[in-house]
């Protein structure tokens, strides 16, 4: 892995261009969701070790806020799940465009960055590109996956593609646009402690850091069988599809062993809200089997929950790489919009919606999707990774996953855009 912390290459980089140091950079960036928001900050926090002028401004959650952007709007108004639903948001998400381009153009960006969300952040490139700003997608749009007709519009709208997967640039080599595999900042990010520390020391440190889960515990003491952490999704829309599918599982596995336990950490307290709401409506029992907790002392909460937990229960997403990285054993469920499903499966054309069975190029974790997502078969497919032997399986499958991927994401973010940005800026002149 690169060492981020001497920024020697830069260094040299800007001594030979020192008409930089006398003006600051402006960054225009953008993130969709809330996963954007992680991924922005961490690209913001490496670009502000490089330089110490640098204006933000743009879109983002609290992670890029705390990193210096000026957000224009919440993030969240542009976190629009499937293809449908996009529809009946078009008019704010057009308005918001307009929005985002006149204050980038108040602010005279140098660079714009877009986080993921490549319908909304590539339309806003192709706007800039033109007019000389230095455009980075950075999160490729799936066009390994389908539509790689796409790859035309995205080498019109940007400089640069920043992929986390190396399995994403062939399409890029095929077609001559500038694409590095950066890897995903969980490789650089993810607590390596919580590997180091046993499974149990794991579990007593999150329960007793948090006074919901000392309170739920307190009843349980000696009396868990298994934990299981169950993460429905960070959009609302993912949330109201997916976890009464998952309540619908919860509820049989009780039935077969009432000592398991399980726990729903979120993103944020309304969404501690809108899943506790779902879950009330559900039995007694049920309710007594699940403890939703926000913490926000501890920005990594939701790995803290899932490295304590024996199995993960989760919504296909980024979620499913943290599990993997952490060594955790799981089982995803996702359902969409029929129609947004029906369009979905005609155009893709890779068989896998997990990231480690993506990577893996094969099935070592079990995928729950649309009608195969009810409560039987998440029930039945949890109890059988809870028996010793699949449990081994599935940890070995991606420990040497984790491990292949590690070896393949040697560049930084920032270091590779600055790079680039120098490259194109020397070959025009």
């Amino acid at each position: 892995m690169t060492d981020f912390s001497t920024p020697d290459k830069h260094t040299e980089l800007t001594e030979q261009t020192p008409e930089l140091k006398s003006t600051p950079l402006v960054i225009g960036i953008v993130a969709g969701e809330v996963s954007g928001d992680s991924l922005g900050a961490d690209f913001m926090q490496q670009m502000n070790n490089l330089r110490d002028d640098i204006v933000w401004v743009g879109v983002g959650g609290s992670m890029m806020e705390a990193q210096g952007l000026q957000s224009i709007f919440p993030l969240s108004r542009l976190a629009v799940m499937g293809l449908v639903e996009v529809m009946g948001q078009l008019p704010d998400l057009l308005k918001a465009r307009r929005e985002l381009l006149s204050a980038f153009k108040a602010a005279n960006i140098d660079w714009f960055i877009g986080i993921d969300a490549p319908d909304f952040n590539l339309r806003v490139s192709k706007k800039l590109k033109p007019k000389g700003v230095f455009c980075v997608q950075y999160v490729s749009p799936s066009i390994w996956a389908w539509r790689e007709s796409r790859i035309h519009n995205i080498k019109a709208a940007t400089n640069l593609v920043l992929c986390l997967f190396p399995f994403e640039l062939p399409v890029y080599e095929r077609h001559n646009h500038p694409a590095i595999c950066v890897g995903h900042p969980l490789l650089r990010t993810i607590d390596q402690t919580l590997l180091e520390t046993p499974i149990n020391q794991r579990r007593s440190e999150l329960v007793w850091h948090n006074d919901g889960l000392q309170q739920f515990f307190i009843e349980r003491f000696d009396d868990v069988s298994q934990l299981i952490c169950v993460m429905p999704g960070s959009r609302r829309g993912e949330i109201t599809a997916i976890l009464p599918l998952m309540l619908d599982g919860i509820q049989r596995l009780i039935l077969l062993d009432p000592k398991l336990c399980f726990i729903i950490p979120t993103v944020d307290q309304n969404h501690q809200y809108i899943v506790q709401d779902v879950i009330d409506q559900r039995s007694e029992q049920l309710r007594a089997a699940i403890v939703v907790v926000y913490d926000d002392s501890q920005p990594t909460f939701s790995q803290q929950a899932m490295a304590a937990s024996d199995i993960v229960m989760l919504a296909s997403g980024t979620a499913t790489l943290e599990a993997m990285l952490l060594e955790r054993p799981m089982v995803v469920v996702y359902q969409l919009n029929k129609l947004t499903y029906q369009i979905a499966k005609r155009l893709v054309k890779v068989p896998y919606v997990a990231l480690p069975n993506i990577l893996a190029g094969t099935a070592i974790v079990p995928e729950l999707i649309q009608e195969q997502a009810s409560g039987d078969n998440i029930c039945r497919t949890l109890m059988r990774l809870l028996q010793p032997r699949a449990y081994a399986e599935q940890l070995k499958d991606l420990v040497a996953t984790k491990r292949s991927l590690e070896q393949q994401s040697n560049h930084d973010p920032a270091n590779s855009v600055v790079e680039q940005w120098f490259i194109q800026k020397d070959h025009k002149a």
